[in-house]
């Protein structure tokens, strides 16, 4: 039992809630996630069954898209609703104008500090176990890339908004720092995940649906590996580099159905009568090693064609 299933993840549960949820109805403890969403947030939740267990790093690596609402004039030390107040500040001359201003100067290439408040380790320690301690350190700021930041509806104090960004985005830091942009501080109090990759929320079931169907019915529900890697370039290799593949010796570029139409260096799933066999790197000019066009970063030897 294998493949990547969509769920639609309710408020309230965590991440490892899910996970523990998917483990107990396929009977599976080979279960993972791709993405944390905090016990606040929404919406969609990639989680991984079985062998797609090894997909995980890949299927993190896509865009998110998110909703998220704000509320203006409280910084919480938190960045959300779930934190305690800190201070309040007066938003009564935040206008429209100035909020698009102020999104616009946050999309780009932007460099981002972690919230305390986060599964982030210090020490071998998450940094949310120093925050309920009254412990704060200094955290370096990490590159992430904001693609929109667009406000919709605006109905003071709060803002709802759409945001489409790279992997290891935190909404509640962008919400925190929109309202110190404004000058009148903010914290999030609403997020739903809409996208991950080219995956949307309104192909997922909730846990409750879930539960609902029979065995059967949920094993169809899950997405085969090639599938759940549909983001990635699909290259067909010839039945003669099958079995080379599995012993670990990548194919040739005469291996393959066609020719890559991808630059040197891109990720590739290498495939067989609609099953993924590995996943590689398409490196045709590579001096360590002469043998094939490729590097192998994971083979499924077990998924070969009979």
């Amino acid at each position: 039992m294998n493949g990547l299933l969509l769920v639609d993840k309710h408020q309230g549960a965590t991440s490892h809630d899910v996970v523990r949820q998917v483990r107990r109805l396929f009977g599976t403890r080979r279960v993972g996630h791709a993405g944390t969403l905090d016990p606040l947030a929404t919406g969609l939740l990639l989680v991984a069954v079985g062998e797609a267990t090894r997909l995980v790093e890949f299927l993190m690596e896509g865009d998110k898209v998110y909703r998220a609402t704000l509320k203006f004039g409280e910084v919480t030390d938190s960045q959300d609703s779930e934190g305690a107040v800190l201070s309040r500040h007066g938003f009564e001359g935040v206008t429209r104008a100035a909020i698009e201003s102020a999104c616009a100067n946050l999309v780009g290439p932007i460099l981002q500090i972690p919230p305390m408040h986060s599964a982030l380790k210090r020490n071998g320690v998450p940094l949310y176990k120093l925050a309920r301690q009254g412990v704060e350190v200094d955290r370096e700021p990490r590159p992430i890339q904001i693609h929109e930041l667009r406000p919709e509806v605006y109905e003071p104090p709060f803002l709802s908004l759409t945001v489409r960004c790279s992997k290891g985005t935190y909404v509640r830091t962008l919400c925190h720092d929109l309202g110190r942009h404004l000058g009148c501080g903010a914290h999030m109090t609403a997020l739903r995940r809409l996208g991950s990759g080219s995956f949307r929320v309104e192909e997922a079931l909730t846990l409750e649906a879930i539960q609902q169907l029979s065995s059967d019915e949920r094993c169809r529900h899950l997405l085969p590996l090639r599938d759940a890697l549909r983001d990635y370039p699909n290259l067909a290799v010839r039945q003669q580099a099958w079995r080379r593949l599995a012993h670990g010796i990548p194919p040739a570029l005469s291996d393959l159905v066609l020719a890559p139409q991808c630059e040197t260096g891109a990720i590739v799933l290498l495939t067989a009568a609609e099953q993924l066999l590995a996943i590689a790197r398409w490196a045709p000019e590579r001096v360590r090693e002469q043998r094939g066009d490729f590097e192998l970063l994971k083979v499924f030897p077990d998924l070969l064609p009979g």
